[in-house]
C-alpha cells in the first residue's frame, strides 16, 4: 500500500512515521524548505514510541508533476485547513497519481473539510479523522506528540462504511497512538468543535494555555457562552454530539478535558505567535456560518472570530 502525506507539518510527519513503522510505502508532499530538512531523515518523539527513519525510506515531492502515475492507494491530507481549496483542486488536476481504489482521509481541525474534496471526488472515496492528539514540530523534520486524551477516529461524514480503513487504524495503533474506526464521526467532530472553539480563540487572544482559561470566572463565562451557542447550532442544524446539553458537556470539559491538556497552547495561539494564518474559519467560522443559516444567535463566537481575524489582518 502506497500513501501520500499531503502536508508535512507536525501531524503529517507524525502520521508518516506511524505508517512507515508499520511497513507501508510512504511519500510526502512538502514545501521546498521542509523537503530540504527531510533530507536529514524524519522522527517522531514525545509521548509513545520513539520513531526515526532515514531519508532513503521515503520519498518527498515538492511538485505534483514529479509524482508517477497510478501511485497511491491513500492520500492523507494533513495540511492546515486554509490549504484545502488548493489541495483539492491540485489532486483533481493530478488524479493520474491515484490508483483506481484510492481513498482520501482528511486529518484536520474543524468541521466540513470534506466539502472541498467532494466537489471533485465521489463521497465513497472521501473520509475524515478526528484528531485530538496534540502534535508540535520542534524542528521541520521532527514531530513531537505532546498531548493525548482520546484515540484518533476514522470515519465518514457522508454515511459511507469506514470499515475499509481498519488497516490504517491498526497501523497507527501499532505505532503507539491508538486509532479506531467510528460510525458516528460527526458526533465526535462536534465534540472536538466544542472543545476547540471554547479554548482556541480565547487562549490565543489572552496568550495563555488551556488550563489558565479555567481559573477565573470571566474567561469561564465567555467559554460557557461559546459552548451554549454551539449547542444551539447543533440542535438547529439537526446534528448530534455526545452530550445532551451545555451543562452536561461543561461537567466533562472542566473536570477532565481541560485538566488532561492543562499546559497545552492552542494551534491558534501557535499560529498567531508565528504570524501565520489560523484555522479559525473552519472552527469558529463554521459555527457562525451554520448559525447564520439557521438564524441562531452566535454573537460571542462571532466576537472571538472577529478578534482573531483582526489580529491576522496585521500580518
Amino acid at each position: 500500500m502506497n500513501i501520500l502525506i499531503d502536508g508535512s507539518g507536525a501531524i503529517g510527519i507524525g502520521l508518516g512515521c506511524s505508517m512507515l513503522d508499520s511497513g507501508y510505502d510512504v511519500s510526502f508532499y512538502a514545501s521546498e524548505r521542509t523537503a530540504k530538512a527531510m533530507e536529514n531523515g524524519i522522527s517522531r518523539i514525545g509521548l509513545f514510541k520513539q520513531l526515526e527513519f532515514a531519508p532513503d525510506m521515503y520519498e518527498v515531492y515538492t511538485k505534483y508533476e514529479d509524482i508517477p502515475d497510478n501511485q497511491f492507494d491513500y492520500i492523507f491530507v494533513a495540511s492546515k485547513t486554509i490549504a484545502n481549496e488548493d489541495i483539492s483542486l491540485k489532486l483533481h488536476e493530478n488524479a493520474r497519481i491515484l490508483k483506481d481504489d484510492y481513498r482520501i482521509v482528511i486529518f484536520q481541525n474543524g468541521f466540513g473539510n470534506d466539502e472541498y474534496y467532494l466537489k471533485y471526488f465521489p463521497k465513497e472515496k472521501v473520509f475524515c479523522a478526528r484528531v485530538i492528539t496534540g502534535f508540535s514540530r520542534p524542528e521541520r523534520n521532527v514531530s513531537e506528540v505532546t498531548v493525548y486524551t482520546e484515540p484518533i477516529l476514522l470515519g465518514s461524514l457522508q454515511g459511507e462504511d469506514p470499515g475499509e480503513l481498519e488497516n490504517i487504524a491498526q497501523a497507527i495503533t501499532d505505532s503507539g497512538i491508538k486509532c479506531e474506526i467510528s460510525y458516528d464521526l460527526d458526533k465526535y467532530l462536534w465534540a472536538k468543535m466544542l472543545y476547540n472553539c471554547a479554548l482556541n480563540p480565547l487562549g490565543a487572544i489572552l496568550g495563555v494555555n488551556y488550563g489558565k482559561l479555567t481559573e477565573n470566572e470571566y474567561s469561564k463565562s465567555i467559554m460557557n457562552r461559546v459552548i451554549a451557542e454551539i449547542f444551539d447550532v447543533i440542535d438547529a442544524a439537526g446534528y448530534e454530539t455526545l452530550w445532551k446539553s451545555p451543562e452536561e458537556y461543561e461537567k466533562v470539559f472542566y473536570s477532565k478535558l481541560v485538566p488532561d491538556t492543562y499546559n497545552h497552547y492552542s494551534s491558534t495561539y501557535q499560529d498567531i505567535s508565528k504570524k501565520n494564518k489560523t484555522e479559525i474559519d473552519n472552527l469558529t467560522g463554521k459555527v457562525i456560518a451554520i448559525g447564520d443559516k439557521y438564524g441562531i444567535n452566535v454573537d460571542v463566537n462571532r466576537t472571538l472570530y472577529n478578534m482573531i481575524k483582526s489580529i491576522e489582518s496585521d500580518y
